[in-house]
């Protein structure tokens, strides 16, 4: 993932939600849609508007190789865990070539590679698995306290990544972006700006969507690029447990475990508007500054 920054039409970026001038954006849908068979894998175009600087949105990225994978391979169960290596920058005609690596009485992993002008740009490994009568449980971590999406504050402000005018954030806790906080800690409500077919591609999409928590440390703006991403998924579908289909309001938060050298390491969170945990996931980011 790389966050530069730019301004972007009024009506992308006004405080108070008052709508301004328009323009069109390509919708999440229409981007999934566009997945065309072509050879061994898929062909596939990210429009101008879900690109970060020169490269597509790393969620977006990871929406469209699970996408491929559940074009290829028939009735495949629930969703439970991913692994995402982003290798380069993703340009915005991509081909996407999943592979099944095993096919088991209850799980199933696949592997997605996608490839920029011939070279790998993101290389996934996603794993599903039916669900199984077991003995033991656990209940997962419960969100935090904050106000809802409807009374927290837009996350940016005018200069923002382009690809944020497809997902509303609202800053709900933890520190401002580039505030110079003494920690690292976001938490956000996010949702996809338009409707959605619901699944876990639209889900994935918003997993990926606040920048590192180590923004909040900044004292300017610098570029990061996201280096790895993992996920395991809590109750997944369909159908998705009645919440984790990527529609609607989720909390998303994100920590630093640690900065140094060029690098941070987080742990993040996800619960559904309801407060059902959704995900839990670690990220791995490059800084630029």
């Amino acid at each position: 993932m790389n966050f530069p920054l730019s301004p972007l039409p009024l009506a992308w970026v006004a405080v108070d939600g008052t709508p301004g001038e328009s323009w069109a954006m390509a919708s999440f849908d229409s981007v999934l849609a566009g997945l065309t068979a072509e050879g061994d894998g898929f062909k596939a175009h990210g429009p101008e508007d879900w690109l970060q600087g020169r490269t597509l949105y790393g969620g977006m990225s990871a929406a469209l190789a699970l996408k491929a994978c559940e074009l290829a391979v028939p009735d495949l169960p629930p969703l439970r865990a991913a692994q995402i290596a982003y290798v380069g920058p993703a340009s915005q005609d991509v081909r996407l070539v999943p592979t099944v690596l095993r096919r088991g009485k209850s799980v199933t992993t696949t592997a997605c590679d996608l490839l920029s002008d011939g070279a790998v740009a993101l290389r996934a490994l996603f794993v599903f698995g039916a669900a199984r009568d077991s003995a033991y449980a656990a209940q997962p971590p419960a969100p935090p306290a904050c106000p809802g999406p409807e009374e927290a504050k837009p996350l940016w402000g005018p200069n923002r990544p382009g690809f944020t005018a497809n997902i509303d954030q609202r800053l709900a806790g933890g520190q401002p972006l580039v505030s110079g906080a003494h920690s690292g800690h976001l938490l956000a409500w996010v949702r996809h700006a338009g409707p959605v077919t619901p699944g876990m591609p639209a889900l994935v999409a918003l997993g990926d969507a606040l920048p590192p928590a180590s923004f909040t440390r900044f004292t300017a703006p610098a570029m990061i690029s996201t280096v790895t991403w993992g996920f395991e998924l809590f109750e997944p579908g369909p159908p998705f447990a009645g919440h984790a289909d990527g529609t609607g309001w989720y909390l998303l938060q994100s920590i630093d475990d640690g900065v140094g050298q060029g690098y941070s390491t987080q742990s993040m969170a996800m619960w559904d508007e309801g407060g059902r945990a959704v995900l839990l996931a670690r990220q791995s980011v490059a800084i630029f500054g």
